[in-house]
């Protein structure tokens, strides 16, 4: 401890925890997680879906312009806005969804 009563980030105590933590989020960092950017949604009957050939079009539920979500695992991280990188679709992340919103999620 130091003076003030704190723990001292160089005690060996906090070093072992640490480095236990690092090494526990190591073993993370090589798990596969998939990815999302989900453009808009839309439902419809069974009738309408089999109605659909070649050169139909699908109108979404957002607008153009607006915000794209980005997810992970199916939940909600974050949003941004379509951009085009090297002839390929992309997203710049414009916002992360705060730590309370991806907790609602989960209920």
């Amino acid at each position: 401890m130091n003076e003030l009563g704190n723990p001292d980030s160089k005690s060996p105590e906090n070093t072992t925890n640490s480095q236990a933590a690092s090494r526990s989020l190591d073993l993370l960092l090589d798990v596969p997680v998939a990815v999302t950017v989900e453009l808009g949604r839309r439902r419809m009957p069974i009738s309408e879906l089999l109605e659909l050939s070649k050169g139909s079009t699908l109108e979404l539920t957002k607008a153009a312009g607006e915000l794209l979500d980005v997810r992970v695992n199916d939940k909600l991280v974050a949003r941004g806005e379509a951009v085009i990188i090297n002839d390929k679709f992309g997203v710049r992340l414009t916002e992360i969804v705060s730590r309370s919103e991806r907790v609602k999620q989960l209920a």
